[in-house]
């Protein structure tokens, strides 16, 4: 084998083993040489979320759509990096993405006086009264998002529920399909910045 070729062969799958990008079937090809000397192209594409995981049963009913500003996207990141310290699927993070394009828009909400829903917080807008926290745990992202996803991970199947299901029987909201219209922004967030 060509030593020139050799070494562009295994550099660039060592350099796609050491940023965690599957890099194709090179082994297979190892022996093969370039055709009338011209190079070999390896196409390495970043890992993004499988749609099929995302939004396993297609999107329910009108779908809804937000534009996001920096503190969103800071949440949105917050939101996903809780889910992978809990150690949960993309799919619970399209979950509470969803719920929380429901419940605030992605904004982590204080007190809102008159305008507020009793004492609802944070980006889930859950209740210190009724055991998610004190107002400043349910206010921290981070927080809010392990406290939903607790509850998510105490509904049995909740993996093959449709999203609004999983989200109201958490949530239990005066609007329980309410939950539905954000699924796809959510899967769309989710594959944007789940390796991000």
């Amino acid at each position: 084998m060509n030593t020139i070729f050799r070494k562009s062969v295994l550099g660039v799958a060592g350099l796609a083993f050491t940023g965690g990008v599957f890099a194709g079937p090179i082994a297979a090809h190892a022996d093969a040489r370039p055709v009338e000397g011209k190079p070999v192209a390896v196409a390495v594409q970043a890992d993004k979320p499988d749609a099929s995981k995302l939004i396993p049963h297609g999107v329910q009913g009108a779908q809804s759509r937000i534009d996001l500003n920096d503190e969103q996207v800071a949440n949105v990141k917050a939101i996903i990096a809780a889910t992978k310290k809990a150690g949960l699927p993309e799919r619970a993070a399209v979950i509470s993405i969803a719920t929380s394009l429901q419940e605030s828009k992605l904004e982590n909400l204080g007190h809102l006086g008159d305008k507020n829903d009793h004492d609802s917080l944070g980006l889930f807008q859950q209740r210190p009264s009724s055991g998610w926290g004190s107002p400043e745990q349910i206010t921290d992202p981070e927080y809010a998002t392990l406290a939903f996803l607790k509850g998510l991970k105490q509904v049995d199947g909740w993996q093959d529920m449709p999203l609004t299901e999983a989200a109201q029987t958490v949530q239990v909201s005066a609007y329980p399909d309410a939950y539905a219209q954000w699924e796809q922004q959510a899967a769309d967030i989710v594959a944007q910045h789940w390796n991000s």
